[in-house]
């Protein structure tokens, strides 16, 4: 039990579609979790609910220990990462926590054991399940192979970033279309605590669509995996090439070819491999250009609702 409250300002950011089922018992453990904290805040970001997700937040908020609570209502459907950021532009704390899935399969004691362990020097701290889903592990495992990282990256389930760590994101001057990429290739100290899960996460048709989209875009921005690929079809391509010109060879010498036959083979193993070439070429001034004209991302608020919650 922790007798002495904490003095550091803290953000906890929290991103909502469609969660009427979920949000009313995370946000009482999320608030819970934050008790040893003198002061914090409480940014929720509804990504354009069509659920009664919002009404319910209402009707909890005077049940909740924090006066400070922001509800920032995007223009439009945004996905997780846009909306996050816009959270944590908004945010003041000195340090930052990032709740990106509002499956409570941990702990709240969890929540002030990543601050303790920020206090050590780590600017970067996340919470990982040790059984994390075997889809979540394959796309890691691909992206940790085929990027340069040196922390390497895996399943989350939320994370507190220091505001040195946010300064020092938003001065790279980069968009920021996978947040964790980023954390891991900013260049301060990022620590990870694994825990055992007591649930299993809760997804919809749509957030699984919205994570499959985010790991193709991930894998082709972060990556070399696209020009691996193209590489390695294109050495195919060229030993089919060969191969085909030595039996185009052999059938010009030692039999009587069709007429034609020739001239057309050698024509589409040439082309093919042409074509898998300038595939390869493109990707690779494609990838060239995404690091160099990187833009700032951009997102469109429709309204800031900020609701004081004054205890007596």
């Amino acid at each position: 039990m922790i007798n002495n409250e904490e003095k550091n300002y803290i953000s906890a950011i929290v991103y909502v579609h469609n969660h009427e089922k979920i949000i009313k018992e995370f946000l009482k453990k999320i608030d819970e979790g934050l008790q040893s904290f003198s002061y914090y805040e409480i940014i929720i970001v509804n990504d354009v609910s069509c659920d009664k997700s919002i009404d319910i937040i209402h009707d909890i908020v005077p049940s909740l220990r924090t006066t400070a609570i922001t509800i920032i209502n995007m223009g439009f459907f945004h996905g997780l990462e846009s909306s996050m950021r816009a959270g944590v532009d908004l945010s003041i704390g000195d340090f930052v926590y990032e709740f990106d899935d509002l499956t409570l399969s941990y702990d709240k004691n969890l929540i002030f054991k990543l601050y303790e362990k920020s206090l050590q020097g780590y600017d970067i701290v996340s919470a990982s399940n040790k059984n994390s889903h075997k889809g979540s592990k394959l796309f890691y495992k691909i992206f940790n192979r085929f990027s340069n990282y040196t922390y390497k990256l895996k399943s989350e389930a939320f994370r507190i970033i220091s505001r040195r760590g946010i300064n020092r994101v938003k001065s790279m001057n980069i968009s920021i279309p996978y947040r964790k990429a980023v954390y891991a290739n900013c260049g301060l100290k990022s620590e990870t605590i694994y825990y055992e899960a007591n649930v299993k996460r809760i997804n919809d048709h749509n957030q699984l669509k919205m994570r499959k989209s985010l790991a193709v875009d991930s894998l082709l921005l972060f990556t070399n995996f696209g020009y691996k690929i193209s590489v390695f079809l294109t050495m195919i391509m060229m030993l089919v090439t060969i191969l085909v010109t030595l039996y185009t060879v052999y059938i010009f010498v030692e039999r009587e070819p069709v007429q034609g036959w020739v001239s057309t083979m050698l024509f589409l193993s040439f082309s093919f491999f042409s074509v898998f070439l300038i595939f390869t070429i493109l990707i690779k001034y494609a990838t060239l250009i995404t690091d160099l004209l990187f833009k700032k991302e951009e997102y469109v608020i429709k309204s800031i609702e900020k609701i004081t919650n004054s205890h007596d």
